[in-house]
């Protein structure tokens, strides 16, 4: 099955793959490397476009959107020449061609052809070996470069005696603070060291200045020189250990036998039989990329290093890192559960270990670091879905205890999340997404505490799980982001902005997977999901807003390359119209994954893309882990055998299967018809067959009510808090409120100020600054208390912006800057206006004249996120509208990089002159200065104005 592995699979596009050599959930990814800079194509280290090879890295990380990793690189050369020639300039990279290039699960071979040295490498779990032929025995250099890619913390080079080196290299991007040891074996002896920097005294033992060294060897025969190295995370010796343990004196050849005999084995817990060659080989290539994360990261004596980044002894189970769990525990991990259950287990009690190191379970941690990526807390399903389908074997209670602490948090939102039910847009970033999923993770953890009869957190979690109700707009059916308790508009499904992670309203708005019949209540009928479906399968397939490389493999608003979609076809079962799913499952499978280097229609993921093709391509998939149920699409292959780790097999066949028959007839289950479009977990382990008989046309299979998947929440039933239907918060002379809720039958009460609270019975008028309060009831159970401030403005003062803002940065609107409501630190909240490769030009009409005092105004600068000081203010003055004079212009210093975000209040003092319009121009830097990572992108920054204030 080795033979059916394309490794280039995914590293052209955005698939970000590398080609490389590792094993299966290995610590070495001994890969080559065609980027150095970091940038978001080459997250992997590797792209398929490049022609130039900068050497040959130890560790990769497969398909993430963010870059880091590539440690300990070395290149064979035949001069000493320590510039990589990224610059241009003459250095030891070297071209290449793909056409003289070969990769195999846990073999890769290249011929450098700039200097005509050919390369092999092949791995164990914590250890790896090169080999290099050299055209002659004469001018054979290798490059020990510590320096690459990353921002290099601490470093050493230390040799060791004629044949070995070892040291270690602390970096910091992705991981702040990442340690990586290594201990590196010759099979010719060093002829020459040099360093990098002069009069580093090569004879002693100790750390250098230098970050780069050139090994010159003695080799008169040019017989191949082969290079071992070990690596580790937690010192030298644990590198020289694992390399002694895994390869010592095993010959190249052994170890590359070794590694495919264990990929082997991997690829054989499922067997397909299909005459397509290419859905062979995306398979099984899908297998591969799915089993490469998360990595080992403990050596073999048992030592690791913790999220505290202390060293912890273990030998009880493999300690990993690498949990993309955003991604993965949607598909992977569930995948994990029926071919990788001991695995399972040495996850889970990861997680505890992580949760004992650092005091929180994981949501993405890169080697010993907390990264702060992605949004929920998804080792809580993880482990939910494990622990339902019977993987046990570690402490649940502890387990439950962590996944509760997880949810009890404050940050991140959840405190607004567990106060209000909902995460307000001026609390939190990306305030629709993290309510969405931390109710769904909650959920999961209702279900394991009804599972241990915890009868009051499955109470408390249950009424969590239907919070996100609290962000579901009745009238336009789309999940929404709720700004100052009105709807943040103007609305735009299309539209990225910072409510949502990666996405937009069309690609979040079905993220209720533990309760489908809640959301289709809500929407109002079946029917209503259908058609809300039907037009997001054919909606124009572009997006507005922010642009988000994230967002590929479009149908429409479907997006199959980021993980929020990945659900959605399947829910059609839900609707009693199988069929459409079929029709889609079909469509992505032919269509999204390929058996050439761009064949993934977006990143990776550390395996999520390919889980969701594996599990598809069977013939079903885990629309909500921890439900125990598999919502069947439609099989790919006419037959598949899943071998059990329990010694069982769970065999797939599909009767009449052709292009043309995708649509299911019927179905067996161990000989008995199946009327369902689901499947329970049960029915996979316990070992069988299913059965698949095909047809050209739609067909009544699993239409039926009862043959329909359902997720519902029945138990402990919220009322959604209530929402400001109409009315402004900022306004001038006064604002009608009309005020509803997503359930009609709730009664909703307010109050204004201290007073009494009323029943609602229709809309009112406010006329003052006033603080409204609101909650809805209904079977003697209330919301909770949602409480808005209402801000009037100067009736007298009117704003005109000449320039236009970006709707996703609109700050609540052509008022925005003058609604006496200040922009905080976080961008992302709502209350800034940001203009893109634009000036602000704003004309604030004080309606008479005036003697004004000061003019000032605020500006935020978040360079990571493209945000920048203006390059120049002024503020004008003018009697008439039409003739301005200028008061004052500040001038701002070319922009260096920084870390914090910042405000700064530019203003000016006027002495009393007496103006009735006041003009205020900043002028936006343009061009993102060439320092800045995303020059590389031709990207233009953004420019964030909140609060123009007249004195």
């Amino acid at each position: 099955l080795v033979s059916y592995v394309n490794p280039f699979i995914g590293t052209d596009g955005t698939g970000h793959t590398f080609p490389g050599a590792t094993l299966p959930f290995g610590m070495m990814q001994l890969s080559p490397d065609t980027r150095v800079d970091g940038s978001w194509e080459g997250c992997s280290g590797y792209h398929y476009s490049d022609d130039y090879i900068y050497g040959f890295s130890h560790t990769h990380l497969s398909g993430t959107g963010v870059s880091d990793y590539g440690d300990v690189l070395i290149m064979p050369t035949n001069e000493i020449n320590f510039n990589n020639g990224f610059n241009g300039k003459k250095g030891y990279r070297a071209h290449f061609s793909h056409e003289n290039e070969l990769a195999e699960a846990g073999y890769y071979k290249v011929l450098l052809d700039s200097t005509n040295i050919e390369v092999e490498l092949t791995v164990s779990y914590r250890s790896g070996i090169h080999k290099y032929q050299f055209p002659s025995k004469d001018q054979q250099f290798i490059i020990l470069d510590l320096e690459h890619r990353d921002e290099l913390l601490d470093y050493k080079i230390n040799r060791l005696n004629d044949s070995t080196i070892s040291g270690y290299r602390y970096s910091k991007a992705w991981a702040e603070d990442q340690r990586l040891y290594y201990y590196i074996t010759f099979s010719k002896p060093i002829k020459n060291l040099t360093y990098a920097i002069e009069n580093a005294n090569s004879s002693k033992n100790y750390k250098f200045e230098s970050k780069q060294a050139a090994l010159e060897f003695e080799n008169p025969d040019n017989e191949p020189i082969y290079v071992k190295i070990g690596i580790s995370p937690v010192d030298e010796n644990g590198a020289k250990n694992n390399l002694e343990t895994e390869i010592g004196k095993k010959s190249f050849a052994a170890v590359k036998k070794e590694a495919q005999d264990i990929w082997e084995r991997q690829l054989e817990k499922i067997i397909i039989e299909t005459s397509n060659y290419d859905q062979k080989v995306v398979f099984y290539t899908a297998m591969y990329h799915a089993m490469i994360a998360p990595n080992l990261y403990q050596d073999v004596d048992g030592r690791y290093r913790g999220m505290d980044l202390e060293v912890h002894q273990n030998t009880d189970f493999n300690y990993y890192t690498v949990f993309s769990l955003w991604d993965t525990y949607r598909a992977a991990h569930p995948l994990f559960t029926i071919i990788e259950t001991e695995r399972t287990n040495d996850f889970i009690k990861t997680f505890l270990a992580k949760y004992d190191e650092g005091r929180i379970m994981p949501i993405w941690d890169l080697s010993g670091n907390y990264t702060g990526c992605m949004i929920g807390y998804h080792a809580v399903p993880v482990i939910a879905d494990a622990y339902l389908k019977g993987i046990k074997d570690y402490d649940f209670e502890k387990a439950f205890e962590a996944m509760k602490h997880s949810a009890l948090q404050d940050k991140l939102g959840l405190e607004s999340f567990k106060t209000l039910g909902f995460i307000p847009v001026e609390n939190e970033s990306e305030s629709v997404s993290k309510t969405l999923e931390y109710a769904y993770d909650d959920w999961t953890i209702a279900q394991m505490a009804k599972e241990l009869g915890n009868e009051e957190d499955y109470t408390i979690f249950t009424e969590r799980a239907q919070y996100y109700k609290n962000v579901f707009d009745p009238e336009t059916h789309f999940m929404r982001g709720r700004f100052r308790n009105t709807w943040f508009t103007p609305f735009d499904p299309y539209e990225v902005n910072f409510n949502y992670t990666e996405a937009n309203a069309w690609q979040y708005s079905l993220y209720a997977p533990q309760d489908f019949s809640g959301l289709m209540d809500l929407m109002g009928s079946k029917e209503a999901l259908e058609n809300y479906l039907d037009k997001l399968f054919v909606a124009e397939s572009e997006t507005s807003g922010r642009h988000q490389v994230d967002i590929t493999g479009l149908i429409g608003q479907y997006a199959h390359g980021n993980e929020p979609s990945h659900h959605m076809a399947y829910v059609y079962n839900f609707v009693n119209k199988p069929y459409k799913t079929q029709e889609k499952i079909r469509q992505i499978l032919t269509e999204q994954y390929q058996n050439n280097p761009d064949g993934i229609s977006g990143n990776e993921d550390c395996g999520q893309m390919s889980a969701w093709y594996i599990f598809s391509s069977l013939g079903f998939y885990p629309v909500t882990p921890g439900s125990n149920q598999y919502i069947i699409g439609t099989p790919l292959f006419k037959k598949a055998s899943i071998n059990l780790e329990n010694g069982k097999t769970f065999i797939i066949k599909a009767n009449n299967l052709s292009l043309e028959n995708l649509y299911i007839e019927s179905v067996k289950l161990n000989g008995q018809q199946h009327p369902y479009s689901y499947l329970n977990h049960s029915d996979i382990v316990k070992g069988g067959t299913l059965e698949f008989f095909m047809t050209n046309k739609p067909s009544n299979w699993a239409t039926e009510d009862q043959y329909v998947p359902t997720t519902a929440i029945n138990d402990h039933l919220i009322v959604p808090v209530p929402f400001i239907a109409e009315g402004n918060v900022a306004f001038k002379n006064e604002t009608q409120i009309l005020l509803k809720n997503a359930d009609k039958e709730a009664k909703i009460f307010y109050a204004i100020d201290d007073s009494e609270f009323q029943p609602y019975e229709q809309p009112f008028i406010i006329s003052e600054p006033a603080i409204l309060k609101i909650y809805a009831e209904k079977n003697q159970k209330q919301s909770a208390v949602i409480t808005t401030q209402f801000y009037k403005i100067d009736p007298k003062i009117s704003i005109v912006l000449n320039t236009n803002y970006a709707n996703q940065y609109n700050g609540g609107g052509d008022n925005a800057l003058i609604d006496g409501i200040l922009g905080a630190l976080d961008f992302r909240t709502g209350t800034w206006q940001g203009y893109q490769d634009t000036h602000l030009d704003a004309i604030l009409d004080l309606g008479e004249l005036r003697a004004v005092s000061n003019i000032s105004v605020n500006f935020l600068q978040d360079q990571r996120s493209w945000i920048f000081y203006p390059s120049e203010v002024s503020f004008y003055g003018s009697n008439n509208g039409d003739e301005f004079v200028l008061i004052e212009q500040h001038n701002f210093q070319n922009p260096k990089p920084t870390e914090p975000t910042e405000i700064k209040t530019v203003s000016t003092e006027v002495s009393g002159r007496h103006y009735r319009f006041i003009k205020v121009v900043a002028k936006n830097i343009g061009d993102l200065p060439t320092w800045h990572l995303g020059a590389s992108f031709k990207g233009k920054a953004w420019l964030f104005v909140d609060e123009i204030s007249v004195n």
